[in-house]
C-alpha cells in the first residue's frame, strides 16, 4: 500500500508540476514588470530563469523514479525524465546566437521533442492499458480523457514546427509556441493529475 501511495504521489508531483510550470512563468514575468516571451523555454532567459530549470529538473528526477507496470513504462518514463532535463541544461537559443549557442539550441529542440513525444505516448498508450477485459465506466472516461490529452499534445507540436517552419514571420507577434506549448503542458498536466487518482478516481477501492 505504502509502494502505491509513492507512485500515485509521484503521478500527482508530474502533474501538478507541469501545470504550474507556464503558469508561474507567464504571470510572474508580467508581474515583474516583463512582457511575453516567444516560448516557454524563453524564459531560461528571463528572470525566472531558475524556476524554469528547477522544474524541468524535479519533473525529470520524479520521471525517473516512475516505475510502471513493465519494462516499457520504466524505459518511456526514463527517456521522458533524460529529455526533461536536457531542455533545461541546454537552453533554447537566444537572439543572435553565436555558433555554439545554435548547436545548444539544436540540443534543446531535440530533447523538448522527445519529451513531449515521450508524455504523448504515455497518455495514448501506456495509460489506456487495463488488464480487465470489460474495463468500469471510469476506466473508460479515464482513457478518453488521456487519448484527448495525446492527441492534443501531437498536435501542438505539429503547429509548432509548422508555424515555425513556413509562418514565422506572420506569426512571430503572436507567440503561437508559448500558446501551444502551454496547452500540450496543460495537456500533459492533466492526464498525469487523473493517473495520480486526483480526478476521475473510481468510486470503488478496485481501480483497474
Amino acid at each position: 500500500m505504502t509502494l502505491v501511495h509513492s507512485y500515485l504521489f509521484l503521478r500527482r508531483a508530474v502533474g501538478l508540476l507541469g501545470m504550474a510550470l507556464p503558469v508561474v512563468l507567464i504571470t510572474g514575468t508580467l508581474l515583474a514588470g516583463g512582457g511575453l516571451l516567444n516560448s516557454i523555454s524563453g524564459y531560461y532567459y528571463s528572470d525566472l530563469r531558475d524556476v524554469y530549470v528547477g522544474t524541468m529538473c524535479a519533473i525529470g528526477v520524479f520521471l525517473l523514479s516512475y516505475r510502471g507496470y513493465g519494462r516499457v513504462d520504466d524505459v518511456a518514463g526514463n527517456v521522458a525524465a533524460v529529455a526533461a532535463v536536457g531542455a533545461a541544461l541546454f537552453p533554447t537559443r537566444p537572439e543572435n546566437p553565436t555558433q555554439a549557442e545554435q548547436v545548444i539550441g539544436v540540443l534543446h529542440i531535440v530533447f523538448a521533442a522527445a519529451f513531449f513525444l515521450t508524455l504523448a505516448y504515455f497518455c495514448l498508450v501506456l495509460f489506456r492499458k487495463t488488464d480487465q477485459e470489460h474495463p468500469g465506466p471510469r476506466k473508460i472516461q479515464r482513457n478518453q480523457v488521456y487519448l484527448a490529452c495525446g492527441v492534443i499534445m501531437l498536435v501542438c507540436l505539429a503547429l509548432i514546427a509548422v508555424l515555425a517552419w513556413f509562418f514565422d514571420a506572420a506569426t512571430r507577434d503572436l507567440r503561437p509556441a508559448l500558446w501551444l506549448e502551454t496547452v500540450a503542458i496543460l495537456a500533459f498536466g492533466v492526464a498525469w493529475l487523473i493517473k495520480g487518482e486526483t480526478l476521475l478516481r473510481d468510486r470503488s477501492p478496485a481501480r483497474p
